[in-house]
C-alpha cells in the first residue's frame, strides 16, 4: 500500500456513519484510579489547566526558548568555561540508537563497537597528552582531579610515604583544585604569583619539603599566560619527591603544540566539552578522563578497556585500583562526542585549533587594550584577564556593570571576578569557533558600554525578564515554582 492509498483509507474509516472494527473489549474490571489512592490525596476537581489549541502551546515553548541564552544563539565569552560550538553532527552521531541504545550490562560480544571507540579514546588521549595511563570513569573535570589525587594518595600509602600530606596550588588556580585535595584528605598551601602573573619560584622553594605530595598547575594558567618556567618547575617538584599534577582545563591553547607528559606532568584531567566539544552547562553532562605517568597505573580505577586479539574486553585486574569512581564506564555520550571531534580533525587539525584559539583571544586583546587594563602583558594564550578596577575608581562602573549591559547587546557576560588575584577581573576567552566580524562587533560593544552614563550602567540589563536580582538570596532561597 503506498501513501496515497494509506491517507484514502484513513479518510474512509473516518467517514461519518462508517461501521469500523472495534477492538476486543477487556472483560477485567478495571478499578479506577482514584480507588487506589489514599483519599487525602485525590483532587476534588480537575486543575485549572488552560485550554488553548496547540499551535498557541508550541509558540509558547518556542518564545520561552528565544530567552535562553546559548551558543547556538549568542557569543559566550566565558574565560576559562571554553564555551566552544559544539557540532550538530557530533549530537547526531551520539545519538544514533545502534549506540546510544546499548545497555551497560549486555555481554561484551554484543557491545564491540562501543568498547573500540573507549580504546580510540584511551589511544587519543594518552598520545595528546603524553602520559601513558589512562581512567575514562571521571564524570567532570573537577571529578577527575579528585580522581587523580586519590590515585596519588594510593601511591604514597603504597609506598610507606604516608607523611606526605601537602598540596600546593597557585593563587591564580581553579578554585576546584584546592577543594579536590582537601576532599582527597590532602592539607592545602597556596604559592604566590610573581608580578608578571607566573609562579613565583622563590615561593614555592620555601614550600618544597619531605611532605609535599603534590603541586597542581594550570598551564596556560587562568592569567592565560604560558608557564615558561614549567620544566624548573616540575623538575623542583620532582627533587623533593613529590608529583606534578596538570589542570588541563586549557588544553584548547595546546593542543598538537606541546604536550604535558613532555614538560614533567605527571597526572593531568582533561574536560571534554572544553577540549573537544561536549555540551557545557547546566551541571552536567560531563566527562574528566584522567591520564597518567606509567608508575601510577596500578591504582587507575577499573576497568579499563584492553584489547585482546581482535577482540575489546573490559579489564578488572589491577589489585592496588582505588576501585569504581563511577558507574560502568564513564560518560560515554560525551566520550563519543570527543571521539568524533579528533577523528575528524585529526593531528593537524587539533594543531590548529589551538592556533585559532590562540590568534582569537590575542585578537581581541589587542582591540581592547587601550580601553581596558590588562595587568599582565600584552599577550595571551586562549584567554585574558582584563580589570575594570580603573573604571570603577573613575567612572564607578564596576565588571559587573559591564556584564549585565552587554546582556542588552546580545552577549553573555565574560567570567567576572576570577580569578582574584586581578581585582574587577572580566576573564574572556573567544576561543577558536568565532569569527573576526563577531569579535569586533563584541569589542565595539564593550567600547560603547564604559561611555554610557553610570547610573544607566548600574541598572543593567534593561532588556531582559529579570533585571538585577540579589544573587546570594537567590543562591540561598530559590523560587522553584511559578507565581502570577
Amino acid at each position: 500500500m503506498n501513501n496515497t492509498q494509506s491517507i484514502e483509507l484513513l479518510f474512509e474509516l473516518s467517514r461519518p456513519g462508517r461501521r469500523t472494527h472495534r477492538l476486543p473489549v477487556c472483560d477485567v474490571p478495571v478499578k479506577p484510579v482514584s480507588s487506589l489512592l489514599p483519599a487525602g490525596a485525590v483532587a476534588e476537581a480537575p486543575p485549572p489547566l488552560p485550554e488553548v489549541g496547540e499551535i498557541d502551546l508550541i509558540r509558547h515553548y518556542n518564545n520561552l526558548s528565544t530567552r535562553n541564552f546559548s551558543i547556538d544563539t549568542n557569543f559566550y565569552p566565558l574565560g576559562s568555561c571554553t564555551m566552544k560550538y559544539n557540532p550538530k553532527r557530533h549530537e547526531r552521531f551520539a545519538a544514533n540508537p545502534a549506540f546510544a541504545g546499548v545497555h551497560p550490562l549486555q555481554d561484551e560480544e554484543t557491545t564491540q563497537g562501543m568498547l573500540e571507540m573507549l580504546w580510540d579514546m584511551q589511544n587519543f588521549l594518552t598520545e595528546i597528552s603524553g602520559l601513558p595511563a589512562i581512567s575514562l570513569q571521571p564524570a567532570a573535570g573537577a571529578h577527575g582531579e579528585l580522581t587523580a589525587l586519590y590515585v596519588a594518595a594510593a601511591y604514597f600509602r603504597d609506598k610507606g610515604m604516608t607523611s606526605r600530606r601537602k598540596v600546593l596550588v597557585p593563587d591564580s588556580a581553579h578554585g576546584t583544585n584546592p577543594a579536590s585535595a582537601v576532599l582527597a584528605g590532602f592539607q592545602t598551601i597556596t604559592v604566590k604569583s610573581n608580578a608578571k602573573g607566573l609562579v613565583d619560584l622563590d615561593d614555592l622553594k620555601s614550600k618544597l619539603d619531605d611532605s609535599t605530595a603534590v603541586f597542581m598547575i594550570t598551564n596556560p594558567n587562568t592569567l592565560g599566560l604560558f608557564e615558561g618556567q614549567i620544566r624548573q618547575i616540575t623538575d623542583l617538584v620532582h627533587q623533593a619527591g613529590g608529583l606534578v599534577y596538570l589542570d588541563g582545563a586549557n588544553m584548547n591553547a595546546i593542543l598538537g603544540i606541546t604536550r604535558p607528559g613532555d614538560f614533567g606532568a605527571d597526572m593531568q584531567h582533561y574536560n571534554v566539552h572544553k577540549t573537544f566539544t561536549g555540551p557545557h552547562g547546566g551541571g552536567g553532562p560531563g566527562s574528566g578522563p584522567i591520564t597518567v605517568r606509567d608508575f601510577l597505573a596500578p591504582y587507575l580505577p577499573t576497568p579499563l578497556v584492553k584489547k585482546v586479539g581482535d577482540k575489546f574486553e573490559l579489564d578488572y585486574n589491577l589489585p592496588k585500583s582505588i576501585g569504581r569512581v563511577r558507574s560502568f564506564f564513564g560518560n560515554v555520550g560525551i566520550l563519543f562526542r570527543g571521539w568524533a571531534y579528533i577523528r575528524t580533525l585529526g593531528p593537524d587539525g587539533l594543531k590548529k585549533v589551538s592556533e585559532h584559539a590562540v590568534l582569537n583571544a590575542n585578537y581581541l586583546l589587542s582591540r581592547l587594550k587601550g580601553n581596558f587594563d590588562v595587568p599582565h602583558g600584552d599577550r595571551c594564550m586562549h584567554e585574558f584577564v582584563a580589570s575594570a578596577k580603573g573604571l570603577r575608581r573613575e567612572k564607578r562602573i564596576s565588571a559587573m556593570d559591564i556584564g549585565k549591559r552587554l546582556l542588552d547587546y546580545g552577549y553573555h557576560a565574560p567570567t567576572v571576578y576570577f580569578p582574584l588575584v586581578v581585582p574587577e577581573a572580566l576573564m574572556m576567552e573567544p576561543t577558536e569557533t568565532e569569527s573576526k566580524q563577531t569579535l569586533d562587533a563584541f569589542a565595539d560593544a564593550l567600547i560603547a558600554i564604559i561611555n554610557e552614563e553610570p547610573t544607566f550602567l548600574h541598572q543593567a540589563p534593561h532588556t531582559m525578564p529579570i533585571s538585577r536580582p540579589d544573587e546570594v538570596k537567590a543562591a540561598k532561597e530559590p523560587i522553584l515554582r511559578w507565581t502570577a
